[in-house]
């Protein structure tokens, strides 16, 4: 790969790393410092945090495979050790997402707009793992026709590569 490409490229998995991280913080920052004050009830917030976490946790796990991936992007491939930790994240998400969906629903929030809060976000997590983990969803928006092609993620593939 010639040295402009594989620049751009980390330029780009710098982007997208910090903005998956920035993202995180900022779901973060919302929850705590606007939406949780406003929720009446404690089960409430248990609820909405319940959502939150596992998005969360897909999104710094995409932030930092982004910018881990600047090191081998153009030069070689994902370390062994690295893909083996995200095997286990793309077993170890779906659980960690089931068991936001439990606390959603043992502390089911007391508003309807909070409902379809907790809700939209925990459906975001979902959205994000599948993203990451099993069919590439986001595209700039020119070529959201691409979704219907059911391309691997990036992730998956340099996964596959390591092995």
């Amino acid at each position: 790969m010639i040295d402009e490409r594989r620049d751009e490229l980390r330029r780009t998995y710098l982007s997208l790393g910090s903005g998956e991280l920035v993202a995180a913080a900022a779901f973060v920052g919302v929850a705590t410092g606007i939406v949780a004050p406003r929720l009446g009830e404690p089960d409430d917030r248990l609820a909405l945090w319940s959502a939150l976490a596992p998005l969360v946790v897909v999104l710094v796990q995409a932030g930092v495979y982004w910018l881990a991936a600047r090191t081998w992007v153009g030069r070689g491939t994902m370390p062994s050790g690295l893909a083996v930790v995200y095997r286990a994240f793309r077993v170890l998400d779906p659980v960690l997402l089931a068991a936001g969906l439990v606390g959603v629903l043992v502390w089911w929030p007391s508003s309807s707009w909070a409902v379809v809060l907790v809700l939209g976000v925990w459906a975001f997590g979902v959205v994000e793992y599948v993203n990451y983990f099993v069919v590439r969803l986001a595209y700039p928006l020119g070529e959201t026709r691409k979704i219907a092609e059911r391309r691997v993620p990036r992730l998956v593939v340099d996964v596959r590569a390591a092995s």
